[in-house]
């Protein structure tokens, strides 16, 4: 069964989506504009625990790899291109699972979600007011990833130091999250024709300012 995107527009009409490279600062606007305007927050890779339940190898071969994958350090070991090749796999596949759940959860609420769904799905499913794209350099995406303290980061940094040669592992991690956050990637970003935001530099607290631009863009202030 195919459920024609008009269909999937119209129920997910509740629904704002920031996308975007690494380090612009999705994760903080989404939180604050959930807190702000009262709107559910969908955080990067949420219900995930469900949706690996659901995966199997011959639908979503991506996704299964969590279930079926030999360690962590196999995880952060992979070559780059074979970490990219996967990485876009896994947001095709888990744009299914999130319009699903997207659809049981906006149904008489607002929702902000922090999403890895594919440009070319976005443009489907939403409308231009709805989406906005927060970039990074890839220097500053790439030399800031483990800057955070976030738990997955965090993670992640504990299994690269469990790997024989840690800093080999952790240089080739890096490698990964260039690809990903590559000019190529951003310049798909910044030419997909949706609301966009730099982030420049990290000197100034610009929070405030990008929570108004955002704000405005997705006119949750006409309400």
């Amino acid at each position: 069964m195919k459920i024609q995107d008009n269909i999937l527009k119209f129920y997910l009409k509740n629904c704002y989506f920031i996308t975007g490279t690494a380090y612009a600062g999705k994760s903080t606007m989404c939180s604050m504009l959930s807190k702000k305007y009262n709107m559910l927050h969908c955080e990067e890779n949420y219900n995930m625990d469900t949706i690996l339940s659901a995966v199997d190898e011959q639908n979503q071969p991506n996704l299964n790899y969590f279930n079926t994958m030999p360690s962590w350090q196999h995880y952060v070991s992979r070559t780059p291109k074979e970490f990219y090749d996967w990485y876009n796999g896994v947001s095709k596949e888990v744009a299914e699972f999130e319009v699903a759940e997207l659809i049981r959860l906006s149904g008489d609420r607002k929702v902000i979600v922090d999403t890895n769904i594919p440009l070319d799905t976005l443009h489907k499913i939403a409308e231009p007011n709805h989406v906005a794209v927060m970039l990074s350099p890839q220097s500053m995406s790439v030399a800031s990833f483990f800057n955070r303290g976030d738990p997955e980061k965090q993670f992640l940094l504990k299994e690269i130091e469990k790997c024989s040669n840690p800093e080999a592992a952790f240089e080739n991690f890096k490698a990964c999250i260039a690809t990903v956050n590559s000019p190529e990637v951003y310049e798909a970003y910044l030419h997909s024709g949706f609301f966009t935001l730099i982030r420049e530099n990290t000197e100034r607290d610009t929070r405030e300012e990008v929570l108004q631009k955002l704000a405005e863009h997705f006119e949750l202030n006409i309400e």
